[in-house]
């Protein structure tokens, strides 16, 4: 057995007084957010001075709260951990300017009209609690809330994040120390490339199709983003179009999550070591060709559910450079082809040995032997 930390997320059903309550939250959450962010600008460019997330939280408490009497009807540590995000993203964005990153985002100010609202509470002093024999959960300030809790945990709850998504639904997230059973040993090793037609190919042969599921709904969304341009911007017909939108985009994303987690379960589960290519997804994207394609497919997503689950289950996932000429290869002898860098050919000889080889398939197994070779495991 092993100590992690898992997610669990629970659809909630809060009443119109709880509904009101998490607005207030919400707004709250922003406004301090905003008001913090603007004193750290004003007083870097007056004094040329930065403030800690300890002070920032002291003047939040000891002047805004005096300021502003309604900041203390909501939860305090919602409050706190909006603030402690705000210096996260200021020590993000010095961090990856020290490391020569010029496109790393200073922190934004929030916008009322962004249509996605969150907050997360502290877990103390038994707060928050479930109870699944009558499916409703217990949150700071909000007192019981009806939920659906198709799952049980068994653990320590850290935080909650409590949200509210463009198609009006609300949710909690719990962060949980749970004991994780570790998977069994094996000797298997797996390769793999990545790619839009076909989400994998890898060294057993497997070709997975990419599901396309943005390609799936896209006519039914373009006809109703087409509807609501013709309506009165902020009438009740924008708004309801607005959920109906946010609706569609949901199912293409719960369609994507559920196609990747029992994917990315089934290599993990499979295989011991997991070797991939680290795709720079942020260039490739600038192909304004194939953008849409690239930023439906998902690949950072996966990959990210790859780690974490190998992490877990004490497997080994492995990315090798993305400068790694992997379809050039030739995967039994090791000539490098530089013809078959053109995308179009899908298949070619090896010159020297002769082997015939499939694109994808001979990518994946140099990906594999690659990846050996940087961990230092013998094949």
């Amino acid at each position: 057995m092993k100590i992690v930390i898992k997610g669990f997320k629970y659809r909630i059903y809060p009443t119109q007084d709880q509904k009101i309550q998490l607005a207030k939250t919400f707004g709250c959450v922003r406004f301090v957010y905003n008001q913090l962010l603007a004193k750290r600008i004003d007083l870097y460019k007056t004094e040329q001075k930065s403030i800690s997330k300890t002070d920032c939280n002291n003047y939040c408490n000891r002047e805004l709260k005096k300021q502003y009497l309604w900041l203390k009807e909501v939860d305090k540590f919602a409050l706190t951990n909006s603030i402690y995000d705000l210096d996260s993203a200021y020590q993000n964005f010095f961090r990856e300017i020290k490391k020569g990153n010029k496109n790393q985002g200073f922190p934004k100010f929030k916008s009322k009209r962004d249509h996605h609202y969150s907050y997360k509470t502290n877990f103390t002093n038994n707060n928050i609690k479930v109870d699944y024999e009558n499916n409703r959960i217990q949150l700071p300030k909000l007192k019981w809330i009806k939920a659906k809790l198709h799952r049980e945990f068994k653990g320590k709850i850290l935080f909650a994040t409590i949200s509210k998504t463009p198609s009006n639904k609300y949710f909690v997230s719990f962060n949980v120390e749970v004991e994780h059973e570790v998977l069994l040993e094996n000797s298997n090793m797996l390769g793999f490339d990545l790619g839009i037609k076909e989400f994998i190919i890898d060294t057993n042969g497997t070709h997975v199709d990419n599901p396309r599921v943005l390609k799936q709904y896209e006519e039914k969304l373009t006809k109703l983003q087409r509807q609501q341009a013709k309506m009165v911007k902020g009438s009740n017909n924008f708004k309801k179009q607005s959920i109906k939108i946010a609706r569609i985009h949901e199912k293409i994303t719960n369609i994507r999550h559920d196609f990747q987690h029992k994917l990315s379960s089934k290599i993990v589960n499979d295989n011991q070591v997991i070797i991939s290519e680290d795709l720079m997804i942020a260039n490739m994207v600038k192909n304004h060709k194939l953008a849409k394609a690239i930023q439906d497919v998902s690949w950072g997503e996966f990959t990210k559910q790859l780690k974490y689950k190998s992490e877990w289950n004490c497997k080994i996932y492995h990315k090798i450079s993305p400068w790694f000429a992997s379809s050039q290869i030739c995967s039994d002898c090791g000539h490098k082809n530089k013809e078959v860098k053109c995308l179009s050919i899908r298949e070619w000889v090896c010159t020297e040995c002769g082997a015939v080889h499939q694109r994808d398939e001979n990518a994946s197994k140099n990906i594999l032997k690659e990846g050996l070779r940087e961990l230092g495991i013998a094949i």
